[in-house]
């Protein structure tokens, strides 16, 4: 009975150990690597990429065609608030975030003039310690199926 009482002790603190594994820091400032297959547009974080994070938070500063945004994830689950700025135009956004193990995903919802759209993101590393962003966004310009781009990050 000790035995069986402590090899199931065993098991769970090798359980809980695996569930508190420290998740990846995105922190740094990243520059888009050139793909020349890459599908021309949005997608990703952009050209260049500022990351903050701290264990509540992920703040993301980019650098884009249409300028340059912040947003900020609260990294709990739960809902953060963030307005995209741009040519004149004010879009409210709400995002959640969840660990997927070692990847961030991203699910941000906003609405274009009535037009409620679906942004999800995912965030990671590869093994050489690149950013990698896989986004999927609606079709904007041609309302077909969705988009999904895969982007990848050197740091700076």
């Amino acid at each position: 009975m000790t035995r069986v009482l402590t090899l199931v002790v065993a098991a769970a603190m090798t359980i809980a150990a695996a569930q508190t594994q420290a998740l990846p820091n995105f922190a740094g400032k990243w520059t888009l690597v050139a793909d020349p297959n890459a599908p021309a547009g949005m997608g990703g974080l952009g050209q260049e990429a500022n990351i903050t994070q701290d264990a509540s938070t992920l703040t993301i500063t980019r650098t884009t065609q249409m300028g340059t945004f912040t947003s900020n994830y609260k990294l709990d689950g739960s809902e953060s608030k963030n307005t995209l700025n741009f040519q004149g135009n004010s879009i409210d956004q709400t995002s959640t975030t969840k660990w997927d193990g070692s990847k961030l995903l991203v699910n941000t919802k906003m609405d274009f003039g009535g037009n409620p759209a679906e942004i999800k993101m995912v965030i990671s590393l590869d093994p050489s310690g690149n950013l990698l962003v896989e986004s999927t966004r609606p079709d904007f310009q041609g309302g077909g199926a969705p988009i999904t781009t895969k982007m990848t990050y050197k740091k700076n």
